[in-house]
């Protein structure tokens, strides 16, 4: 941990600040262009403030605070990606150690790969009986692929040399999987995981604007039809900021657990 606190410097928090600077000048410019029919920051910031001083208010169904709404979209995602990672892992696990377990699954992997999860959403509903499940369905179906690929290629590309230590030793099938084979492919793994948490939370916000109830995509929806273009761009934001939270995460853990470090 050391070591990746380490890394972290001045020079990286001026960059990203600098990056923001660019992003508010160009929403400031889109701004300008629109006549302010798309609000600008401060217009958003106002509504956004207004947000985040009753985040968790409850007035019914269709009237609550953001940080329900948030809450409820991060359960969701965390049950979806979770699922899909028990299904990934395993998967991989068997393709990348197995000739015939890649011959076997790889063309189903790549037909069901490029599905939309719009397209799983009917499904999801008809074998669920509630829209809930039926986004929880679609969020595993499509975030599970970036793992189980990456999992697959990094037990894949185990040195021969690894292989034959294993064997030199006398190492049984276990210990072999937790002495070189899940060493070896962790970062691999995590890498695959950072990817599916990614495509988890893009898909959380089109699987609640069709299920509706509760959730980050669902008050988008409901911003729009209540014309409210700041909570829009509040929610946008706060939709980002998750994302990048997600990915500095996994991040962290990709450098920690990596092979070449050790």
């Amino acid at each position: 941990m050391k070591n990746i606190l380490s890394k972290y410097s001045p020079a990286g928090t001026l960059y990203f600040i600098g990056s923001m600077l660019i992003l508010l000048a160009i929403w400031q410019l889109v701004t300008f262009v629109t006549k302010a029919e798309i609000p600008g920051p401060l217009a958003t910031w106002a509504v956004f403030s207004e947000m985040l001083a009753d985040p968790f208010y409850d007035y019914g169904p269709n009237d609550k605070g953001i940080g329900i709404q948030l809450w409820s979209s991060l359960k969701r995602v965390f049950i979806g990606f979770s699922l899909g990672s028990l299904v990934a892992i395993p998967l991989g696990l068997i393709m990348g150690s197995s000739k015939i377990g890649m011959k076997l699954l790889n063309p189903i992997v790549q037909i069901l790969r490029p599905v939309s999860p719009l397209a799983w959403f009917p499904l999801g509903l008809l074998a669920f009986k509630a829209s809930d499940q039926a986004t929880i369905f679609i969020i595993m179906i499509t975030s599970l692929w970036p793992t189980l690929i990456n999992t697959a290629f990094g037990v894949s590309t185990i040195p021969a040399d690894h292989k034959n230590v294993g064997k030199a030793f006398g190492f049984s099938r276990w210990k072999y999987i937790t002495k070189i084979l899940i060493p070896f492919s962790l970062p691999h793994i995590i890498t695959g995981l950072r990817l599916s948490i990614g495509i988890a939370w893009v898909v959380i916000v089109a699987g609640e604007m069709l299920s509706g109830g509760v959730g980050i995509g669902f008050f988008v929806w409901d911003s729009w039809n209540g014309l409210s273009l700041e909570k829009i761009l509040s929610a946008i934001l706060i939709i980002g900021i998750v994302g990048l939270l997600f990915d500095k995460i996994f991040n962290v853990l990709q450098k920690t657990f990596s092979y070449e470090s050790k």
